[in-house]
Formats: C-alpha cells, sequence, structure tokens
C-alpha cells in the first residue's frame, strides 16, 4: 500500500501489480499534482492528510520510508510520535537511502543522547540501503508480534470502500 500516487509511490504499486501482487493506495485530492496512480487493484481518495495517515497505519504492519520531501517526513514523524507514545507498538519504521537521510539519522542520534527520545524509540527504526535487511526487519517484527487479520472499514474514519479495478480500466 502507498500514498497512491506518482513518483515512488506509482514504482511500488507498478512493482506489485505486475508481479502478482496486490496494490493498493489511499490517494490525496490537492490541488495541482496528486491523482491516483494506474497500478492498483484498489484505493480510496480523500482531501485530508490527517485521514490518509490513519488509513496508511491502520492497514500497515511497517513503514518504508523513501527519499521524500515534507509530506515524507510529516508522515515519518507522525508515525515515529505514534510509537513514542506507544499508541502503536512492534511497527517497524525502514528509512531507505542512508546518503539522502544521514543528516536524519544524526539529528535522531542527537535527540538520544540529548535524552528527548530513548534508546527505545529508536529500536524499531532501521536505516538502510539493503532491501535484504529490510525485508529482514520487517519479518523479524510481523513474526514476534503480529497475527495479520482483515480489518473493516471504518464509517468514523470516513473509508470509502475501495474501488476494484478491471485490467482494461488500468490499463487506459
Amino acid at each position: 500500500m502507498t500514498g497512491g500516487g506518482p513518483g515512488i509511490m506509482e514504482a511500488a504499486n507498478r512493482g506489485a501489480y505486475e508481479n502478482g501482487g496486490f496494490s493498493a493506495g489511499c490517494n490525496i485530492t490537492l490541488p495541482h499534482e496528486q491523482s491516483p496512480n494506474p497500478y492498483m487493484h484498489q484505493w480510496t481518495t480523500m482531501n485530508f492528510f490527517f485521514v490518509r495517515k490513519v488509513l496508511l497505519l491502520k492497514y500497515s504492519v511497517a513503514f518504508v520510508v523513501l527519499p521524500g520531501g515534507v509530506g515524507t517526513m510529516d508522515e515519518l514523524f507522525e508515525t515515529l510520535t505514534l510509537i513514542q507514545t506507544a499508541t502503536i507498538n512492534d511497527f517497524p519504521v525502514i528509512v531507505y537511502g542512508t546518503d539522502y537521510y544521514k543528516n536524519l539519522k544524526e539529528l535522531l542520534e542527537e535527540m538520544e543522547q540529548q535524552k528527548t527520545i530513548s534508546s527505545k524509540d529508536l529500536d524499531l527504526v532501521l536505516f538502510t540501503d539493503s532491501i535484504e535487511d529490510a525485508m529482514n526487519h520487517i519479518q523479524k517484527y510481523l513474526k514476534e508480534n503480529y497475527q495479520v487479520k482483515r480489518v473493516k472499514p471504518r464509517r468514523i474514519f470516513l473509508e470509502k470502500l475501495f474501488k476494484q479495478r478491471t485490467s482494461e480500466e488500468a490499463s487506459l
């Protein structure tokens, strides 16, 4: 599942879609740039970022961060805050791109040294350039902490039923 937009999100959806995996997205309505990418079996579109973040976390068991901008940082720090406050537990975060995120890693390490975050807060965060290490990190936490089950959409979160695309619609 991705944010459903272009760029890296589209690449992730396309990889799943074209290789027999299930591809889903939580798209956001923006005035100038984002529309659903064509490589999703199901998606929902919403107007508010906070709803999108709730849905992305609700239906995920890990968070993989790739090089991005302010929106990516917002989602990353929201997730880290939820981990820090024990709102979500045992939720692995993979920050992929060690050169790109070098300064962020140093900042988090400085925050740990200054005691504004604990080392436990960073235990679930893995900075890596290795797909194998990222997958092992996720699988470790899945095996130890999760029983994956289907979750029903909730009206309170303004979740819509995902639209199922036919292969003809996806190729348009």
